[in-house]
């Protein structure tokens, strides 16, 4: 149901910005909400890297983890992410980088979900559509960070 989606041009490589967002284990420096994220397992195959991670998020005295799949597709810079458990009904995101003809990147942003409970939803619902507002942007600033000096 809560849907968003966005594109947004950064100074940094494609590749500099999958990296970023392929490191989910730093994720609690930086990413509004995520107070704590272990990666269960992490296989490689095809060229092609697969996540089973657990993400904490709090608000305020709500916390919630739920359990993730992360597909990282670095060759067609493409990170794809599936609900497995926790307090969701359902939660589809998806990263993708290209590289800009004017330098730097594009990265395009979409998540889809549904909290599972009408009231954890009506709780956490609008605070969670600030926060994806608030993901590019955390990113992009982790970027500027990171790659200042590179």
């Amino acid at each position: 149901m809560p849907q968003f989606e966005t594109r947004r041009p950064v100074k940094h490589s494609a590749e500099q910005m999958f990296d970023l967002v392929a490191d989910v284990e730093r994720y609690p420096e930086f990413l509004p909400l995520c107070e704590a994220l272990t990666v269960r397992s992490r296989k490689e195959r095809d060229g092609k890297v697969l996540l089973v991670a657990d993400m904490t998020i709090g608000y305020k005295a709500i916390r919630e983890t739920f359990a993730t799949q992360v597909l990282l597709n670095r060759a067609e810079r493409v990170i794809d992410v599936k609900y497995i458990d926790g307090p969701f009904k359902y939660l589809d995101n998806r990263w993708r980088f290209e590289d800009a003809d004017e330098g730097g990147s594009n990265v395009h942003f979409f998540i889809d979900y549904e909290f599972r409970s009408r009231i954890l939803g009506a709780l956490m619902g609008s605070m969670f559509d600030r926060a994806f507002r608030m993901f590019a942007e955390a990113f992009e600033k982790r970027a500027d960070a990171i790659y200042a000096s590179a």
